[in-house]
């Protein structure tokens, strides 16, 4: 037993709710991971109080989910998700009844996720989850086709929790989540992709893979899953876009397409799009300095180890990659020793277009190491050169 689970906001938040004469318990993945011998993180609340009685205890409070039964309550300075029992069905202020904690329970996703604790560290296990998390299965909670017809995400988070966890999916969950795997269509991408980011990044994203073509994923969708076919050569992942970036190198669609599949935040886009060019690159020949210069280090060290799949002792490092940037003359244009007007007057000329061409021209002279990174030795080099074309 142990009477520290959850932060101090979070137990005091539990505290104040038995108070007012409502139950309150921690509940899901951080029950789990602190079984796990983890450390719990996103610390959620279940609670027989009903989101506007929440309201009326705590002062300061976020509706962030109010139809679904949830507000986030700011204790101490800290968000605590406190969200009211609920069955399979969304939560409703109408409801004449609030169902019980053993309702909710029953209507978790899996059974590893539907333990309870109390604020004074009992374990509340109805649906057997500790034995199945010792003999470390995921296994939906009571019927495993009204569990998943519930939220058809659940069939992506049973492979979510088979990578991050590194557990098995229990047969009879598994045949159902292939059964119903189509309905996977109605869920929006962007719950997927969330899911995508987390398996990535799991222990064992093979193992995931391997489930997701067992269940059908890669004929079903393949403009999204056709990568779990050959995907597994190219684990562990870094991070998140590691994984995004592996599946350009085994599909033929380009990082455009696959921003757009799975509606990736613009940065994303941008790494990918990156990846994409840098590894054109890479496979016809060695890095050289004005790639060095030009990508970023995560970009370089993502290409790097997809290309060393396919080709023993190619990996870069991210050290290998830190000492090649710090040997370059420069890091960035703005370290350059001269500026546009400088060429005005060097030359003569009016400005225009052709003042950027040089510009570049002479940022790459000196990355390659061609002239000395100082004013007087590249207003030379460019009086030479400018006059060469005349």
């Amino acid at each position: 037993m142990t009477t520290s689970f959850g932060s101090a906001a979070s137990r005091q938040v539990i505290r104040e709710l038995h108070a007012a004469g409502y139950e309150a318990v921690f509940v899901g993945g951080a029950v789990r991971d602190a079984q796990l011998g983890k450390k719990p993180l996103d610390i959620d609340i279940t609670t027989s109080a009903t989101p506007h009685q929440v309201k009326e205890v705590f002062r300061h409070t976020i509706d962030i989910g109010i139809e679904h039964g949830t507000i986030l309550v700011l204790m101490h300075g800290e968000p605590i998700e406190v969200t009211t029992y609920r069955t399979g069905a969304i939560y409703s202020e109408l409801r004449h009844s609030v169902p019980s904690l053993q309702a909710d329970l029953q209507h978790r996703d899996f059974t590893i996720n539907a333990l309870a604790m109390t604020v004074d560290g009992e374990l509340i296990d109805v649906m057997d989850g500790l034995n199945d998390l010792k003999q470390k299965i995921i296994r939906s909670v009571g019927n495993p086709e009204e569990r998943l017809k519930e939220d058809p995400l659940r069939i992506f988070r049973a492979l979510r929790f088979s990578s991050v966890l590194n557990f098995d999916i229990e047969s009879e969950t598994l045949q159902t989540m292939k059964t119903l795997a189509p309905s996977l269509r109605h869920v929006a991408i962007e719950r997927i992709k969330t899911e995508m980011d987390k398996l990535f990044q799991g222990q064992n994203p093979s193992r995931a893979f391997q489930y997701g073509r067992e269940i059908g994923l890669p004929e079903r969708f393949p403009e999204l899953f056709s990568a779990f076919e050959s995907l597994d050569c190219y684990t562990p992942f870094l991070h998140a876009r590691h994984g995004f970036a592996a599946m350009l190198a085994v599909t033929d669609t380009t990082a455009t397409e696959l921003a757009r599949y799975f509606k990736l935040s613009n940065e994303e886009k941008r790494f990918l799009k990156q990846c994409e060019e840098a590894l054109a690159i890479r496979i016809q020949r060695a890095f050289d300095p004005w790639d060095f210069y030009s990508y970023p280090a995560d970009v370089l060290e993502v290409v790097g180890k997809i290309y060393s799949t396919h080709h023993e002792g190619h990996d870069l490092s991210n050290q290998q990659i830190e000492q090649y940037k710090n040997q370059l003359p420069i890091s960035q244009r703005t370290d350059l020793a001269f500026t546009g007007n400088d060429l005005l007057k060097w030359s003569g000329k009016s400005g225009g277009k052709w003042t950027s061409d040089w510009i570049m021209k002479i940022e790459r002279a000196v990355v390659y190491g061609q002239i000395e990174n100082d004013a007087l030795a590249i207003k030379e080099w460019f009086i030479n050169e400018i006059s060469r074309e005349k």
